[in-house]
C-alpha cells in the first residue's frame, strides 16, 4: 500500500505562490524554491522532517520511501539521516524520482557520506524541470544505486518496460521480508 504525505510548507497567501507547496524554500522572502538556486538560506526543512517522522509513526512501518522532485532531495536527506542512526526514520529501500542534490549550504552535511541504503533512480533524458545530469550527481552519493533512465520529461514514467524495472526492485524486498 502506498501512503501519499502532503509537503506542509505553503506558499505565501495573496502571492502568486499561494497555491504552491513544497518540503521547503530556497527563497524564504517569497516562500518560493528553485532547484538551481545556490543559497545559504532554508525555511521549512524542519518541519518537513517531522511531517514525514509523524507520518512514520502514525501511518506506518514503511518497507521503503518514494519521492519525486523536491520529494525525492528530501529522501535522499532522510536516508542519510537514517544511516546516521536517527530513530524517526525506518525503511529499508528509497526510490528517488526526478531527484537532486540540494544547492542551500545549510544542507550541504546531507552528502559528505555516501549513502548505503538500496536505492533505484528514476529521470528522464529531456526533463527540464530537473535536468538529468543532476539526477544522475544524486545517485552518486548512493552506494550501488539502481538507475532508470526514461526518454521523457518531469513525471513518473509506467510503461512496460520501466514496470519491469520497478518490479524487479522491489521483488528483493519482497522476498526479504517474506524469508523473515
Amino acid at each position: 500500500m502506498l501512503r501519499f504525505i502532503d509537503p506542509g510548507n505553503q506558499g505565501a497567501i495573496g502571492t502568486q505562490m499561494e497555491d504552491a507547496r513544497g518540503w521547503w524554500f530556497s527563497n524564504p522572502k517569497e516562500d518560493s524554491f528553485n532547484a538551481l538556486d545556490q543559497v545559504d538560506t532554508c525555511k521549512g526543512l524542519d518541519e518537513s522532517l517531522e511531517t514525514v517522522s509523524k507520518a512514520m509513526v502514525e501511518l506506518g512501518p514503511f518497507d521503503g520511501v518514494i519521492g519525486f522532485s523536491q520529494g525525492a532531495a528530501l529522501v535522499s536527506m532522510i536516508c542519510t539521516l537514517k544511516q546516521k542512526g536517527d530513530p524517526r526514520f525506518y525503511f529499508d529501500f528509497a526510490i528517488l524520482i526526478a531527484g537532486f542534490k540540494s544547492r542551500s549550504k545549510l544542507h550541504a552535511d546531507f552528502y559528505k557520506e555516501p549513502i548505503s541504503l538500496p536505492s533505484l533512480h528514476v529521470f528522464g533524458d529531456t526533463d527540464r524541470v530537473i535536468a538529468g545530469e543532476m539526477s544522475q550527481e544524486l545517485s552518486t552519493l548512493f552506494v550501488d544505486p539502481v538507475i532508470l533512465t526514461h526518454p521523457g520529461g518531469h513525471f513518473v514514467p509506467a510503461s512496460a518496460p520501466q514496470k519491469q524495472v520497478y518490479f524487479q526492485f522491489l521483488e528483493k524486498f519482497q522476498e526479504k521480508k517474506a524469508a523473515a
